[in-house]
């Protein structure tokens, strides 16, 4: 806050010093007083009042500046009605007033938001329960009465709960935090149960799966790896290639991290597509050409792989084949034997 700035809304007021000064000088003038007194009079007048301005500024100075450099150094503006000062003059303690109410509205508005955010998240999650139940019974009628017709019915049905499973981690995802347990796992054991829960397709599709070099413990949770894992190798399934259809799944270990890689030689991804495939909602070019995606999966992996504290990337050619990896950091939790 600059002198010169402060001086400019106060010329109102000088203006009418002024004003009142030279009134009192022509007031006095009839009269016979000493001249000292008649100077003096107009000096304590204008030093008085340059003194309560000055004052002022100093006082207005040192909140706002305050104010000013607390906003700039905040990653959370919002809290700024937390660290300011109690201001000692009238616009100063104005300001606050309205900051502390305008941060609480807001706190009601969020809580208002996460509560019925809250209730929302209930009831998908109890509708998907409910839903799995029907789902579990067909599959089960589907087994016990095999034909042609019964087979295509199963595949529809397929799809219907990998929808409402991806639905269900969905809803689940902008709350990963509080429903996650961080402990060593191994990745043979959660790419097996990923692979048998997509046999079906392995086999309809005669996709050859090549697994090797995959003994390693990482650090992060099976249960959303399961589900980003299930993610990709759906994906590998669904863009493979007619003849010789391959999927290879191993890992390395570098420096840092414990790469996992897993590679197909389906349709592959144009490069342009490339930086978009993580965006919700991108389904890209094979997703509109073959009407197979909702541009949700890929969206949700890279999503839980950074709450997880992993890195997801995508290398792809274009008819050739497409690599996801996934990196785990490495520390002290991953060094099992």
């Amino acid at each position: 806050m600059k002198f010169s700035e402060f001086l400019k809304e106060k010329i109102t007021s000088f203006i009418i010093i002024i004003f009142l000064i030279i009134t009192i000088e022509i007031f006095l003038m009839p009269y016979y007083i000493n001249i000292l007194i008649k100077l003096y009079i107009p000096i304590s007048i204008f030093f008085s009042y340059f003194l309560i301005v000055f004052i002022e500024y100093l006082k207005k100075k040192n909140f706002y500046n305050n104010l000013t450099k607390n906003l700039e150094n905040l990653d959370k503006k919002y809290l700024i009605p937390e660290i300011t000062d109690k201001a000692d003059f009238l616009e100063g303690k104005i300001l606050t007033k309205t900051l502390k109410e305008t941060e609480k509205s807001m706190a009601e508005h969020v809580n208002e938001y996460k509560f019925l955010n809250e209730e929302y998240k209930e009831y998908i999650e109890l509708w998907i329960h409910e839903i799995k139940t029907p789902i579990a019974v067909s599959k089960m009628i589907i087994e016990n009465n095999k034909s042609k017709v019964t087979e295509n019915i199963n595949e529809e049905i397929e799809k219907v709960e990998y929808f409402v499973e991806q639905a269900l981690f969905y809803a689940r995802s902008n709350n990963v935090e509080k429903d996650y347990i961080i402990k060593p796992m191994n990745l043979k054991k959660i790419i097996n149960s990923v692979i048998l829960k997509n046999k079906r397709s392995f086999i309809s599709k005669k996709i050859k799966v090549n697994i090797h070099d995959v003994g390693k413990k990482v650090y992060s949770d099976s249960k959303w790896m399961v589900f980003i894992l299930n993610q990709i190798i759906i994906n590998s399934i669904k863009y493979s290639k007619k003849d010789k259809a391959e999927i290879e799944i191993f890992s390395k270990e570098y420096k840092n991290n414990i790469v996992l890689y897993i590679k197909d030689n389906g349709i592959g991804i144009k490069k342009d597509n490339l930086p978009r495939v993580f965006e919700k909602g991108f389904t890209g070019e094979n997703g509109r050409k073959l009407n197979k995606s909702t541009g949700i999966g890929l969206y949700l992996c890279k999503k839980l792989c950074d709450k997880l504290g992993q890195n997801i990337e995508i290398d792809s050619i274009l008819n050739t084949e497409t690599t996801v990896k996934i990196y785990f950091p490495k520390n002290s939790f991953t060094n099992f034997n």
